[in-house]
C-alpha cells in the first residue's frame, strides 16, 4: 500500500476471501512445486480441494486461475493474481521489488493499461519461496 500511495493511488481494502485464496495458493506452490517448464506460477496442483490448473504463458486457460476465488470462497467474482518466486526465502520487500521491475505485474499493482479500474479488494500470501497477491474488482460479501 505504501507503493500505491507513492503513486497517488488509494489503499485497497483487505479481503478475507482473497487472502484465503492467496494463502492456499502459496501453500500449494510451496508443497507441490509446479513444473515451471510447462505450467507457470498461476497454476494449481491436483493435490487439494480445488480443480487443478496448468496456466501457460499464452493465457489460454486464464479462467482456471481467475475463477479460483469463486471456487474456494464465497467471493463470487473473478480474481487476478500476481505471483513471484525466489530461490531464497521470500519477503514482501523482495516480491514487491520483483513486481515493480516487471511491467505487466507493475501495471496490475498500479492500475495501468488494461487494469485501469481501481481495485476494491486484495489478498496476500507469502510462504517459503513464494509470494502471491490477488486483486478483485468487488468487495467481499
Amino acid at each position: 500500500m505504501e507503493y500505491r500511495m507513492e503513486l497517488g493511488l488509494p489503499e485497497i481494502p483487505i479481503s478475507k476471501a482473497l487472502t484465503k485464496v492467496a494463502q492456499l495458493h502459496c501453500e500449494d506452490l510451496t508443497v507441490n512445486h509446479p513444473d515451471k517448464d510447462i505450467c507457470n506460477l498461476h497454476s494449481w496442483s491436483n493435490k487439494g480441494t480445488w480443480n487443478s490448473c496448468c496456466y501457460t504463458d499464452d493465457h489460454a486457460k486464464a479462467s482456471c486461475m481467475w475463477d479460483k476465488p469463486k471456487e474456494l470462497t464465497s467471493y463470487n467474482f473473478p480474481g487476478y493474481e500476481i505471483a513471484s518466486y525466489s530461490s531464497a526465502s521470500m519477503t514482501a520487500e523482495m516480491a514487491l521489488d520483483i513486481w515493480k521491475k516487471s511491467k505487466p505485474h507493475n501495471d496490475v499493482i498500479s492500475n495501468k493499461d488494461i487494469w485501469k479500474e481501481q481495485w476494491k479488494a486484495i489478498g496476500i500470501g507469502i510462504q517459503g519461496s513464494y509470494a502471491v497477491v490477488w486483486f478483485g474488482n468487488s468487495l467481499d460479501d
